[in-house]
């Protein structure tokens, strides 16, 4: 034995260097041959930082329930005599059901070898005949070490997504109102969400369509997949195949390495498309080919990949507008709208403003650590007649800013409402652009000019915001 013992030591010392990566791995060798032990520990040890021994299996579910192990090497049979091969596959079955990431290697003498292949069957990674060359003990420990490290590494990430999504779903979940146009929003949510058709949600910037679309996903039977969301207003043309169609390595001067895209990511489960209507209409065809075709092809690449995605898309874009063969592709148009949600904006279901008041003065109070306000009739109705340009986002931000600013429970409206007329607006001025300009310009007089800040308190991206001043010549402001 001792002979044997230095043979495998003076071999090992050639493996140090090629097993030094796994420094921090913890193997487990269980055998009922002490001899057996020994060497593996000595084979092994230069290369694991930790070597557990173990003679007697009947310690193994106590041993397992204390510590992890990334491979263990077992023998087939421990009573003497017996060569069935029986209690190796009681024992890998007992340490999958205890450690599913443990990579189990069996160790078998040559008459064995049948039984160690059925042990693969049964869950195993690889198995060993003993008696083992050195080199390939510590190759195949090696091996189905970093199978245990990656699977352990997989099943982090999933728990980890998971966590995100459940983490990103909370705080989306909640759709306020009560008021009769929402509770036709509603409806349509509950007829649409169990199928596969495409969803197209219209309504001004601030109304939710991301929540809608959200929850849509979330009552559909793609629900334990991601909805992957994209602001198709931030994608630039030029970078709008490799967004959403992936790259190949090299394909252009920053392609660094292979990338999915967003049909890719979303495949299986729901990809929402954010200002649809801001897409150049020859991007629109590109869009329409994928759609079509349900398959998509990396940039810099000839193989195609299936996909299968249910497609939400949203616009603030009017129904007019849609229809302008100038500005959208009719043929697109009628692939991404197989269904039609209209949101309302918030001064059309005004009966639904105490419920939001009290939603977000609960979140707000709770998160800066406030007393909650508690607002009169007199002042809910003041909230109620303001016409709300930027909708619920502004509305939002417009309580979140309240708390902040209370005192002892109390905050006063005009406070709240600092630079906007709280009045019932006359007919005559009821024209939705002539309104978005007027509270643009407030908002930039009242913040001097600072953008960030105006995008902010009208519940606009910055991008958005830079076009809708184009539009109505503020640029020079």
């Amino acid at each position: 034995m001792g002979n044997k013992l230095g043979t495998l030591c003076m071999t090992l010392a050639g493996n140090n260097e090629n097993s030094s990566g796994h420094a921090a791995s913890k193997i487990l060798v269980v055998d009922d041959d002490r001899d057996v032990l020994l060497t593996a520990e000595l084979v092994l040890k230069d290369g694991h930082k930790q070597i557990h021994t173990l003679a007697n299996p009947s310690d193994l579910p106590k041993l397992l329930k204390q510590e992890q192990f990334d491979v263990a090497l077992l023998d087939m049979n421990f009573t003497r005599g017996l060569t069935n091969g029986e209690e190796g596959f009681y024992w890998l079955r007992k340490i999958k059901e205890l450690s599913e990431d443990t990579q189990v290697i069996m160790a078998t003498a040559y008459g064995e070898i049948d039984l160690a292949v059925e042990a693969i069957k049964q869950g195993a990674s690889d198995f060993l005949v003993k008696p083992w060359n050195n080199e390939k003990l510590v190759s195949t420990v090696n091996t189905c070490l970093q199978l245990s490290q990656s699977r352990r590494k997989i099943r982090q990430l999933q728990n980890t997504q998971q966590v995100l999504n459940e983490k990103l779903e909370s705080e989306f979940i909640e759709i306020i109102g009560e008021s009769a146009p929402m509770k036709k929003v509603f409806d349509l949510i509950d007829k649409v969400a169990a199928t596969d058709a495409s969803v197209l949600i219209l309504g001004e910037n601030g109304t939710g369509k991301e929540l809608i679309a959200r929850a849509i996903h979330r009552k559909s039977l793609r629900k334990q997949l991601p909805m992957i969301s994209v602001d198709l207003g931030a994608i630039t043309g030029s970078l709008f195949e490799s967004e959403m169609f992936g790259h190949k390595k090299g394909a252009f001067t920053d392609a660094r390495e292979n990338r999915a895209g967003r049909f890719e990511t979303a495949n299986g489960g729901t990809l929402f498309l954010d200002e649809i209507g801001n897409l150049d209409l020859s991007l629109q065809a590109k869009l329409l080919g994928v759609l079509e075709s349900r398959v998509v092809t990396r940039v810099g690449s000839d193989i195609t990949a299936p996909i299968d995605i249910r497609l939400i898309c949203a616009t603030n874009m009017s129904a007019a507008d849609l229809s302008d063969d100038e500005k959208f592709r009719k043929d697109l148009l009628y692939r991404i709208n197989t269904v039609e949600l209209v949101l309302p904006p918030l001064r059309e279901r005004t009966s639904d403003i105490p419920l939001l008041v009290e939603h977000y003065i609960k979140i707000y109070s709770a998160k800066y650590n406030k007393p909650e306000i508690k607002l009169s009739t007199s002042e809910l109705s003041k909230l109620q007649h303001y016409k709300w340009p930027g909708n619920v986002r502004e509305f939002q931000h417009t309580l979140e800013r309240a708390v902040i600013v209370s005192e002892n429970g109390s905050v006063n409206i005009q406070d709240m409402l600092v630079g906007r007329t709280v009045e019932n607006t006359p007919v005559a001025e009821l024209n939705i652009a002539k309104l978005e300009k007027q509270a643009i310009t407030q908002a930039i007089d009242t913040y001097k000019g600072n953008l960030t800040q105006v995008s902010k308190v009208l519940g606009l991206g910055r991008t958005t915001l830079y076009r809708k001043m184009e539009k109505y010549g503020l640029s020079d402001k």
